[in-house]
C-alpha cells in the first residue's frame, strides 16, 4: 500500500492570505448576522452556525478546481459561501424567500447548487456520506478527473452508513476526501465520552484508508493538508480521511444554550486559537498595513448588511412553487 506523504503548512502569498482572511471574515460576519435574524424571528426552523470553524472550509475548498464537488451536513452556510455562492442568495434562503439559492424551499439545512458543485446541505446525520461516495463514484465512472469533498462531524462519525461508504470507496478506489469536522461536542456530548476511538483520523484503518489529523484552526495548515489529500485521491489512490480538529463558539444550534462546557473554555479558545486572528497576525507580520484589514472588515460588513436587507425585503415564493422540483422529469 502506498504511504501517505507528509505535508506542511501552505506557503501563501500575501494576496492569497488576504483572500483567505476575507473569506473567513465573510463567513464569520454572515453567521453573526444570521444569528441576529434568527433572534428576530426572521429565520425559522433550525439554524446551525459555523462561527469558529471558518478555517476548515476556506482552507479545504481553496484547493479544489472547477468540476470538483462538495457535500456536507446541515451546518452548511460557510460551505456555500466558500463555493462562491452569492451571500444574498444564501441569506434569502435562510429567510425563506424566492430569491434564495433553493427558491426559499430549503432553508438553513437544505441548500443546493449544482452550478457551484455544491450538493447539500443534508438534515439527516451522516446522510451526506453515502451520497458523497456516490458523487465520487460518478467522477470515477465519467473519468472526469474530479474529486468529492465529503464533510461530516464528530457526532456523525459513529453512524453505520459512514463505514459502509468507507468500504465501497476503498474497494473501488473512489476519488473522495472524507472530512471529519471535529468540533469536539457533536450535539452536546464531548467526543471523548461518545467515541471509544476518539482519534477520529484512525476510523478508516480497518478499511485500509489512510487518515491524518489536522489543526483545523489554522487556515494555512488546513490548505497544506488539503493540497496533499486532494492530490492523493485525484491520482487514483483511493479515499483519504482528514480529521480537522476545530471548535464551534456557539451551541450546536441556535436553540442550544451549550451548558455542557464552561464559558472559560470557549473564551480560552477564542483568545488562543481563533483562525481569523491568527491569519491577521500573519498578515501584519508580512507587512500588510492594518488600515487595509480595516477596509476589508468594512467591505465585508457592507456585503452582509446588504444581504440581510435583501433577505428581509425579497418576496416569498408563490404558492405554485410548492409543486416544482418534486420530480426530476415531467410525467
Amino acid at each position: 500500500m502506498d504511504r501517505l506523504p507528509d505535508y506542511s503548512p501552505y506557503k501563501a502569498s500575501v494576496d492569497e492570505l488576504l483572500d483567505f482572511y476575507r473569506q473567513m471574515l465573510l463567513i464569520r460576519r454572515f453567521e453573526e448576522k444570521a444569528g441576529q435574524l434568527y433572534g428576530m424571528g426572521l429565520i425559522g426552523g433550525f439554524c446551525h452556525l459555523y462561527i469558529g470553524q471558518e478555517a476548515v472550509v476556506v482552507g479545504l475548498q481553496s484547493a479544489l478546481k472547477a468540476g470538483d464537488s462538495v457535500i456536507t451536513g446541515y451546518r452548511d452556510h460557510g460551505h456555500m459561501l466558500a463555493c462562491g455562492i452569492e451571500s444574498r442568495a444564501v441569506m434569502a434562503e435562510l429567510t425563506g424567500r424566492a430569491a434564495g439559492i433553493s427558491k426559499g424551499k430549503g432553508g438553513s439545512m437544505h441548500m443546493f447548487s449544482v452550478e457551484h458543485g455544491f450538493y447539500g446541505g443534508h438534515g439527516i446525520v451522516a446522510a451526506q456520506v453515502p451520497l458523497g461516495t456516490g458523487l465520487a463514484f460518478a467522477h470515477k465512472y465519467k473519468g472526469d478527473g474530479n474529486v468529492c469533498l465529503t464533510y461530516f462531524g464528530d457526532g456523525a462519525a459513529n453512524q453505520g452508513q459512514v463505514y459502509e461508504s468507507f468500504n465501497m470507496a476503498e474497494l473501488w478506489k473512489l476519488p473522495v476526501v472524507y472530512v471529519i469536522e471535529n468540533n469536539q461536542y457533536a450535539m452536546g456530548t464531548s467526543v471523548n465520552r461518545a467515541s471509544a476511538e476518539d482519534q477520529l483520523y484512525r476510523r478508516g484503518e480497518s478499511f485500509r484508508i489512510e487518515g491524518v489529523q489536522v489543526n483545523g484552526m489554522d487556515v494555512l495548515e488546513v490548505r497544506g493538508a488539503a493540497q496533499m489529500a486532494i492530490e492523493w485521491v485525484r491520482s487514483g489512490k483511493g479515499p483519504l480521511l482528514l480529521e480537522l480538529k476545530t471548535y464551534r463558539y456557539r451551541g450546536h444550534s441556535m436553540s442550544d444554550p451549550a451548558k455542557y462546557r464552561s464559558r472559560e473554555e470557549v473564551q480560552a479558545m477564542r483568545e488562543k486559537s481563533d483562525p481569523i486572528e491568527a491569519a491577521k497576525k500573519h498578515l501584519l507580520a508580512a507587512g500588510v498595513d492594518e488600515t487595509k484589514l480595516k477596509d476589508i472588515e468594512k467591505e465585508v460588513r457592507a456585503i452582509v448588511n446588504d444581504s440581510a436587507d435583501f433577505a428581509e425585503q425579497a418576496p416569498e415564493p408563490e404558492l405554485p412553487e410548492l409543486y416544482t422540483d418534486v420530480l426530476v422529469g415531467n410525467y
